[in-house]
This record gives structure tokens, C-alpha cells and sequence, in this order.
């Protein structure tokens, strides 16, 4: 045996030693790692996603915006043609306007017919007094009468006098009680022409309301993206226009398999590895569980009690707060796959 052959043997038990040693080692440390780790690669990038929706109906005249672009809360992005708004807006001011004069002249009318209210009052002073000096005569003339100190006649004139006296204060009284009818049905009148008026300036609040809906804003700040219409294009009441991804409130979903979840707290900390850049690591902590399996909201969730039951392991979304992203957040995007794992 060469010595060449005999060195080759007393290598090989001590490479194979080595391996050994690698492989133990190796196996040692996956193990410490995952007892104190549960890790999954089925997760994602997520964000909330606020559609911008129309409110009011009409052509779209003008986009403000372009595609991808960055944008604040309030700005504005569609402009719809107005004219059939602004013209109900202004029939709506117009007959608020006609309220508005149908209650001054209501009021004028009171107003009129009080002041006759007061002449008509005098009028009864004057008749009461009329009557009183009318009854005292014929009470003194009477007794003249039955004195034999004045003719008949004499006293049919007096008589009459008193008569007339009588009628012309009833008569007065008369009048008042219907003034005062009048005047009941006037502030009636300018009681129904104030509701009118209330009708008529929300028919005006409405009216700028839906012209206010002719211009869109952004309702959150974010990036534009999934632009659905086109200048020109007829839009609905309802219509969806535009997505905005709010890149700001980015957090991870990630769903975990039910046996890992024995483990899993709110508050541990995370580490988080994205596809697209897997030599950062972002630090996070699990924020919340969702209530029920992600099959549970499928569009056809599995049904145990079926007599063809084939058991499988359910996953559970669980979201992760982003606590620490080394400057990736504005590199990420939701739907980008992630692979997580947490300090248990």
C-alpha cells in the first residue's frame, strides 16, 4: 500500500468526522431557533386602499392628476360639468327669494290690519260713550215722560237715539272681532311663509351641496393608482374612479398555520425579510389576530359537516405592526410577498 493510499485513509474518517460535527451543529442551531421562533413565508405587504367615488352624476371635464402620483388629502382630482347644478342651485335661490317676499308682504298685511285693529278700538271709546250718554238720556227723558214734562214724540226721538247708539257699538264690536280674525289668519299666513322659507333654504343647501360633489378630492393622502375613467366619460352617482394606496399606514398580514398559533401574543417582536429586498430586515411586533381562519371568508368556506371531509391545516391572518423600516417603507408596496418571523 502506497503512502499516498494510506494517507487518503486516515482522512476520510476525519472528514467524515467533520461532517458530522457541521451537520450536529447545524441541526443544533435550526432546532434553538425554531423553539424560540415561528416563521412563515405566507404573508404580504399590506395597506388600506381608499376608492375615490363619485357623488354626483355628469361628464367628466378635467383630470388633475397623473397616474402613480403622489397626493394630499383634499386635493383635487376630477372636475364634472356643473351647468345643471348651478342651474338648480339657482331656481333653488330664486324661490327662496319668492319665500322670502311672500313673508313680507304676510307681515305687511298684519301689520296693516293691527293698525286698523286700533282705529276700530277707538271707534268702540267713541260708541261706548255715544251709548252711555244715549241710556242716561233715555232714563231722564223716561222719567220726564211719566211727569207728563214731554210729549211722546220727544221720547220716540231719544228712544231712537239710544237704539242707534246701541247698534253702532255692537256694530264696532263686530268689526273688531273680525279684525282680530284677520289678524290671526295673517300671522298664520307668515307662520306658513317662515316654514316655506326654512324649506326653500335647505332646497338651496342641497342644491350647493351636489355642486360642491362636481369637484372630487382625494379623501386620503397616498398614491394614485387603478384609474378607471377617461375625459369625456359619462359618470354615475356611486362610480369608483380611482384607488389611493395610503403608502403611510402600511402594515404586514401574514397567515400562520393554526398549530403555530399556540405561541403567538400580541406584542412580540418580529422580524420581517421582503422578497424584493432580502438583505434588509425590518423589525415589527404582532399587533392583532383576525377573528376567524382566512377559508372562513372565502367565497365558498369549507363546510365540515359534508360527508366528504378531507381535514386540512387552516391559516390564521395575523397583522404586524412595522415598528422599525430602516428606510424600505417607501420602497415597499402592498402585495409584495414577506417572510416574518417571530420571537416567541
Amino acid at each position: 500500500m502506497t503512502q499516498k493510499k494510506m494517507n487518503a485513509k486516515r482522512l476520510a474518517p476525519v472528514i467524515l468526522g467533520i461532517v458530522v460535527l457541521v451537520a450536529l451543529v447545524f441541526s443544533v442551531k435550526e432546532y434553538l431557533y425554531f423553539l424560540h421562533h415561528e416563521d412563515t413565508d405566507d404573508a404580504q405587504v399590506d395597506g388600506d386602499i381608499s376608492p375615490v367615488i363619485a357623488r354626483a352624476g355628469g361628464f367628466l371635464t378635467d383630470i388633475r392628476f397623473k397616474d402613480n402620483q403622489q397626493v394630499k388629502k383634499g386635493d383635487t382630482l376630477f372636475i364634472l360639468d356643473d351647468k345643471d347644478y348651478r342651474i338648480k342651485l339657482e331656481q333653488a335661490m330664486a324661490a327662496q327669494e319668492a319665500a322670502t317676499r311672500n313673508v313680507s308682504v304676510a307681515e305687511a298685511g298684519v301689520n296693516s290690519t293691527a293698525a286698523n285693529l286700533a282705529t276700530t278700538k277707538a271707534n268702540i271709546a267713541a260708541a261706548e260713550a255715544r251709548a252711555w250718554k244715549a241710556q242716561q238720556d233715555y232714563t231722564r227723558y223716561k222719567n220726564l215722560l211719566n211727569d207728563h214734562a214731554i210729549t211722546k214724540a220727544q221720547f220716540d226721538g231719544i228712544s231712537a237715539e239710544k237704539d242707534a247708539a246701541d247698534a253702532a257699538l255692537a256694530a264696532a264690536k263686530a268689526q273688531t272681532f273680525v279684525i282680530d280674525k284677520q289678524i290671526g289668519t295673517g300671522r298664520e299666513q307668515v307662520n306658513a311663509s317662515n316654514s316655506s322659507i326654512a324649506q326653500r333654504k335647505a332646497d338651496v343647501d342641497f342644491a350647493a351641496l351636489q355642486l360642491s360633489y362636481t369637484i372630487v378630492t382625494a379623501p386620503a393622502s397616498g398614491t394614485i393608482s387603478k384609474r378607471n375613467v377617461q375625459v369625456g366619460q359619462m359618470i354615475q352617482p356611486g362610480q369608483s374612479m380611482v384607488a389611493i394606496v395610503q403608502n403611510q399606514n402600511l402594515y404586514i398580514t401574514a397567515n400562520f398555520k393554526e398549530t403555530q398559533m399556540e405561541h403567538l401574543k400580541v406584542g412580540e417582536a418580529v422580524d420581517i425579510k421582503v422578497d424584493a429586498f432580502e438583505k434588509e430586515v425590518m423589525k415589527g411586533e404582532v399587533e392583532s389576530f383576525s377573528g376567524a381562519t382566512g377559508a372562513k371568508f372565502s367565497l365558498l368556506p369549507p363546510d365540515n359537516a359534508s360527508g366528504n371531509f378531507v381535514k386540512v391545516v387552516q391559516r390564521v391572518p395575523v397583522r404586524i405592526k412595522i415598528t422599525d423600516d430602516h428606510g424600505l417603507l417607501a420602497k415597499i408596496r402592498p402585495g409584495m410577498s414577506v417572510k416574518v418571523s417571530v420571537h416567541i
